[in-house]
């Protein structure tokens, strides 16, 4: 079964196509910078142990033009992978917010669109993107069936006392705000390699995904308890553009005493918040480069998106009653050595020892970067969230 999965962003569409039940990747890509002056289409072929790069540059006004382009790619006479779009069988959609309707996998009809459409309030950054993503594919893969992966869906299995906010019932009743944290398919798909590789489902995990978005799950016989995101994707960590937790006073301050309306508001703490809001920098690679000259807001940077990531690891190591292991994914969990060292030191007390020189290494892979007596295993797991949407879409469809 061919199963091709669409990541469709704001300006973006990231895709993959998958073999099933192989898991085997045939290519993927990336079309950047969707309605700007100059878009970028990166798509690799996978043949034979090699990959084949093709890059091409030129005007892309929307998501409908950029899947054409795709399409185009994927059945070219010289460079294709299928004769015609008939051949996918599954299109699997990558959709940010589920809210509580969706807990699954779920067949996309007209009235699951519909649902999502009445999320776009609780995620108005990338559900009418995701939207937008499947409106398209369905004009274009017509014999495919469409498939939503949410990454509200993992987080469901937490109790209420962890989803809840203490604030008026009516508010969750009648309006549904209540903490439904994000990244799960990474979450999901991370947590399982590393109770794969403990040889123990029922391990007790703490998964910490740091990219560009940061967050955050206590995870317990292989389902979720709690996670640092909430109604939306700006709550908990310190992250590349977003602020994290912050007391709620700040927001009255900016508006009542500082003059800001709530759109500034918004727009400071999602976009102008985290490491850039600290540095001038969101790319933890700029900063690195920043603290080798010395910067003193890189060193504090790195300090406080450090300190967050401990706070959490006690809290939760709390809610588990007890840890087996933590997981450090996603491009700066997996890449930048200094934050795994700086988020882990004076954790001796929790069994969590880490190894200097391991973590300084470079490995493909799931390995581990703990002391040899570590009683927790410290991994670091490479995330596939494009890989675990196939699954998913394939598991639901056998």
């Amino acid at each position: 079964m061919k199963v091709f999965v669409i990541n469709s962003g704001s300006s973006s569409i990231k895709y993959q196509l998958f073999e099933m039940p192989s898991a085997k990747t045939i290519c993927s890509g990336l079309v950047e910078r969707i309605g700007l002056e100059e878009s970028i289409i990166t798509h690799k072929v996978f043949t034979d142990g090699k990959d084949e790069v093709i890059k091409k540059n030129l005007e892309i006004n929307d998501h409908a033009e950029g899947l054409r382009e795709v399409n185009a790619l994927l059945s070219d006479a010289k460079i294709g992978v299928i004769k015609d779009t008939d051949e996918i069988e599954v299109v699997g959609h990558r959709v940010v917010h589920g809210g509580e309707q969706f807990a699954v996998t779920t067949v996309i009809s007209h009235a699951v669109k519909e649902q999502i459409k009445k999320l776009f309030p609780l995620a108005p950054l990338h559900n009418p993107a995701n939207y937008l993503g499947i409106d398209v594919a369905e004009n274009i893969f017509t014999k495919a069936k469409q498939v939503a992966v949410f990454d509200t869906a993992f987080h469901q299995t937490m109790p209420e006392v962890a989803f809840r906010y203490a604030i008026p019932s009516d508010f969750y009743y009648t309006h549904g705000i209540r903490a439904y944290g994000f990244h799960g398919t990474s979450h999901k798909y991370v947590s399982e390699q590393a109770a794969e590789y403990l040889n123990n489902k029922s391990s007790k995990i703490i998964t910490i995904h740091l990219g560009n978005g940061c967050s955050m799950a206590a995870i317990e016989n292989g389902k979720c308890v709690d996670t640092s995101m909430g109604l939306g994707p700006m709550n908990g960590l310190i992250m590349g553009t977003r602020c994290g937790d912050i007391d709620q006073s700040v927001i009255f301050h900016l508006v009542t005493q500082l003059g800001y309306d709530l759109d500034q508001v918004n727009n400071v703490l999602n976009k102008k918040s985290g490491m850039v809001g600290l540095t001038g920098f969101s790319d933890m690679r700029d900063i690195t480069a920043e603290l080798d000259k010395g910067s003193k807001n890189a060193k504090l940077a790195y300090e406080l998106y450090a300190y967050r990531i401990r706070k959490y690891i006690g809290m939760y190591t709390a809610v588990l009653n007890g840890l087996d292991a933590i997981v450090f994914t996603a491009g700066v969990g997996e890449n930048d050595a200094l934050t795994r060292r700086l988020a882990t030191q004076h954790l001796e007390y929790l069994g969590i020892s880490l190894d200097e020189e391991k973590n300084k290494q470079r490995e493909k892979g799931i390995h581990e970067i703990n002391k040899a007596d570590s009683r927790v295993k410290i991994l670091v797991v490479p995330t596939n969230e494009e890989l675990e949407i196939a699954r998913q879409c394939y598991k639901l469809l056998n």
